[in-house]
């Protein structure tokens, strides 16, 4: 389902994320997935360390079931629609992914620096699945931040990144504003 972009800039001019509940099947098929998490890792990352992770959900109820679970414990009075909330997000888009940033610790190239790996791996993951056609969302939320969920995808000095839903667009998505260059780039003159 390759994009037919006629260049490279394209590409990266046309690539808008989608909300999750506007992602429907076709999905990245299995081979498809691989290539688009191969070239997620081809990544800036100082020291060669591969600080992050990629974990694919494939049982969507085990995972509400953990999202429920992980809900209940931070909120023990939840309420019906909350936990429906959490079942309608574990089940959104036909591919789930969890990017996980897994520094390596102690070590001589900084957390910060490993950390931004991690955010360089989760947008070429975002960029290649949009050059072959799909559309993704990057989506944190309590549970990025939740520790029943994080131990359950990797260990207890990773940080879950972001959950990255990747599908085939229901509805096009609104364009929404972008900074003016102007709001953004300062020139340097030197001192």
């Amino acid at each position: 389902m390759l994009n037919d972009l006629s260049s490279p800039l394209s590409l990266l001019e046309t690539r808008r994320s989608s909300r999750p509940r506007d992602l429907v099947a076709p999905g990245p098929s299995p081979t498809e997935l691989e290539r688009i998490l191969t070239i997620a890792a081809r990544t800036p990352d100082h020291g060669k360390l591969a600080p992050w992770r990629f974990v694919e959900v494939t049982d969507r109820a085990a995972f509400a079931a953990l999202l429920e679970r992980a809900y209940r414990a931070a909120n023990p009075d939840a309420g019906r629609l909350e936990i429906e909330a959490a079942h309608t997000f574990a089940h959104q888009a036909p591919t789930l992914i969890v990017v996980l940033s897994a520094p390596v610790v102690p070590h001589k190239i900084p957390v910060w620096e490993q950390e931004l790996s991690c955010g360089a791996a989760a947008m070429n993951l975002l960029l290649a699945a949009h050059a072959l056609g799909y559309a993704g969302g990057w989506v944190t939320g309590w549970a990025a931040f939740s520790d029943i969920v994080r131990d359950a995808f990797g260990s207890a000095n990773d940080r879950i990144a972001g959950f990255f839903f990747l599908g085939t667009r229901s509805v096009e998505p609104e364009e929404r504003l972008r900074p003016a260059l102007g709001d953004i780039l300062s020139r340097w003159p030197g001192t």
